[in-house]
């Protein structure tokens, strides 16, 4: 992978450079998930994960009053397995099945054909924005999506703020730089304020846009926004840039279009982008509260019923790995924005 120039981008330029890049990015050349990938998703460990967000999606549907036409999205939907999962148990509700709207948010075209292969359904839409949804309630759901989405960095020295930056050379050797910067600039393109005891900012500009499109929508249309990533919700932010090569962590800057580059999602953030709208509220807990809640420890007992001791087991140790605090548990964090005289709370 190399370019013809060197180039100097802002580190969200380059992260899009690295992932999306229509020939060489991570996303656009490679399915990375699975056994053989390079980083497995809650939905690619258990198929019960993907059970319990049909579940619950259910009964957010029931709890808007089984509206007659229902549009459920799932933004960047991987390889597909988690809206496999969550259709097949759609079809014991005849009801609802007939009344949903199947839609995928995916900008990887690689990952499209692995999805199509999976989804042989008719009634799904693979969708490249969001605006030509009629006035249909809206359920969005992000397992592992704002994670993947590009930031930028910013670092105060001596009271002066200044803007990551990498310097691309022609042989796709890269070096971080640096530029001075207004942090009043920012603060107004997000209608916050950075504390001064922040020494450190990082963001997803995207991120963001799509956060409050997606807002937008559910204001409009009436629905929900369920995230479910990691992350941690400190009015601090952290830097949680990172990069992972034949699943170890990597310097972001080595293996370009070879390594994925995430960041942990600042919730603090995104709960106040959202406390900028009227009429929004927010539940919030974590993966393991939220599992639990719903009834994943029950489904698993009915699963293991009858089964072998080494296919319990197995069962078991999955089931693990999605609630044990140790593992994602607790890392992983699960948000719901929904309108606020919307008093569902089923996870919460």
């Amino acid at each position: 992978m190399s370019q013809k120039i060197d180039r100097k981008l802002s580190l969200d330029k380059f992260i899009n450079y690295a992932l999306y890049e229509k020939n060489f990015g991570y996303y656009m050349k490679k399915n990375p998930f699975g056994n053989t990938g390079d980083f497995t998703t809650a939905p690619n460990i258990s198929r019960m994960f993907s059970e319990m967000i049909a579940i619950w999606t259910l009964n957010y549907w029931q709890n808007l009053g089984s509206p007659r036409k229902f549009n459920l999205i799932e933004l960047g939907a991987g390889n597909g397995e988690m809206m496999k999962i969550m259709i097949e148990s759609f079809k014991r509700f005849p009801i609802f099945f007939n009344s949903c709207n199947f839609y995928i948010h995916e900008i990887s075209a690689k990952l499209i054909k692995e999805q199509k292969k999976k989804l042989k359904e008719k009634n799904i839409k693979w969708i490249k924005n969001f605006y030509n949804f009629k006035n249909v309630p809206c359920l969005f759901i992000a397992n592992e999506f704002f994670d993947a989405i590009p930031i930028k960095q910013f670092i105060k020295k001596n009271h002066i703020w200044f803007e990551k930056h990498v310097i691309l050379k022609k042989n796709n050797q890269a070096f971080y730089s640096e530029k001075k910067t207004k942090i009043e600039d920012i603060e107004k393109k997000l209608n916050i304020n950075i504390t001064n005891k922040q020494t450190f900012f990082e963001y997803s500009p995207l991120g963001i846009k799509y956060l409050r499109a997606i807002i937008k929508i559910i204001k409009k249309n009436n629905g929900g926004l369920l995230i479910i990533d990691y992350g941690y919700d400190d009015e601090i932010t952290k830097n949680t840039l990172q990069a992972i090569y034949n699943k170890k962590y990597s310097d972001v800057l080595k293996n370009i279009g070879n390594s994925d580059i995430t960041h942990s999602i600042n919730y603090n953030l995104f709960r106040k982008i959202t406390e900028n709208f009227k009429k929004i509220s927010i539940n919030f807990t974590t993966q393991k509260k939220f599992l639990i809640k719903i009834g994943i420890k029950q489904r698993a007992e009915i699963l293991s019923k009858n089964k072998p001791f080494k296919q319990k087991a197995d069962i078991y140790y999955r089931l693990q790995r999605l609630i044990d605090d140790k593992q994602m548990g607790s890392l992983f964090k699960v948000m719901l924005i929904k309108k606020n005289n919307n008093n569902f709370n089923l996870g919460f």
